[in-house]
């Protein structure tokens, strides 16, 4: 399982030549760290227009504009009001995706250093164009520790998800990492279920003061279990029921995590979020531009054939003369 720290007290820069990033104290920017970190919150998006001289601000009304709205909101207050987050795993480390992404509407997108090709300076590039589209970035470290989780701190995101975090005592240093020392705290704590020993604990985790969400890894807890690439099993989908209570149990009584997870063609988004969700991925960009390409080129492959198959009946009518019109 994994642990995400929200960083809600510092601010970072990442401005400088040779990525090259400076942490300020919190008072340099904001006179109130309790507030969410919105920067240039004057800011009105513009219209897209044909006309190069309309620049006029986009409507109450807009579609845009109540997504400009949540974005200024933190990760942990729109849980908070109860908010189902819809979000996207960035494996590719392409600034480019990292902006589509953002400016596609999803309501956060996680940085993955422990399965991506990319470390610090890369991610640090996707959260840059992350930020440029208002998106809450989260980054998940590659191993959970102490100097992984200062180095993507002083990047400035929202979150932090440390993986494999399979006990109470795992969940409780994860979130030290986040502190300041002596008792101020630097963010709070989101955990993945990866384990069969994670889910047995699971109520323990979720009650850690500082985790805030906890997120279910299903395909880890499948080959955990001994069925290997088969989330959808029976065994396993009773162990993430487990899961899951455990976790709403402790959210039942007025504290603990919210549920956080992955769709999965036999277990949809809209699935977890009446199973209680609160923060809900449904793609990895790598897997879609994939797909995009496949269909891309299948397509291509399509034209070709119909465009054969069209040449060869027009040689008929050819030869047929009036008996056959290539409308029938």
């Amino acid at each position: 399982m994994a642990t995400l720290a929200y960083s809600a007290t510092t601010a970072a820069i990442p401005k400088f030549a040779h990525n090259s990033v400076i942490s300020f104290p919190k008072s340099f920017f904001f006179s109130n760290p309790n507030k969410p970190k919105t920067i240039f919150t004057n800011f009105t998006p513009l219209k897209s227009s044909s006309k190069q001289t309309d620049l006029s601000a986009i409507g109450a009304d807009s579609p845009l504009s109540s997504t400009t709205a949540a974005a200024t909101k933190s990760l942990k207050s729109r849980l908070r009001n109860n908010e189902t987050l819809y979000g996207i795993f960035l494996l590719s480390f392409s600034p480019t995706l990292s902006e589509i992404s953002g400016l596609a509407g999803y309501d956060f997108a996680v940085v993955d250093m422990e399965h991506g090709p990319g470390g610090i300076s890369a991610a640090l590039e996707c959260l840059r164009a992350l930020a440029a589209t208002r998106m809450p970035a989260i980054l998940r470290l590659p191993e959970s520790s102490a100097t992984w989780a200062k180095k993507a701190l002083d990047l400035g995101p929202q979150g932090i998800m440390f993986p494999m975090i399979e006990s109470q005592k795992s969940a409780k240093k994860a979130v030290s990492y986040c502190r300041f020392p002596p008792a101020g705290v630097r963010g709070s704590a989101h955990t993945v279920v990866e384990s069969e020993d994670g889910v047995k604990k699971i109520e323990e985790i979720a009650a850690v003061d500082g985790v805030d969400c906890v997120q279910m890894g299903p395909l880890d807890l499948s080959a955990s279990m001994g069925y290997l690439w088969d989330p959808g099993h029976k065994k396993v989908r009773e162990m993430m029921r487990t899961a899951e209570k455990g976790v709403l149990k402790g959210k039942g009584g007025g504290g603990g995590a919210y549920l956080s997870g992955f769709a999965m063609p036999h277990d949809s988004p809209l699935d977890l979020k009446s199973r209680g969700y609160h923060m809900v991925s449904g793609a990895v960009d790598v897997g879609l531009f994939r797909k995009a390409a496949v269909e891309d080129v299948r397509r291509f492959k399509m034209s070709l054939m119909e465009a054969s198959d069209d040449n060869d009946h027009e040689t008929e009518q050819t030869k047929d003369g009036d008996d056959k019109y290539w409308s029938e």
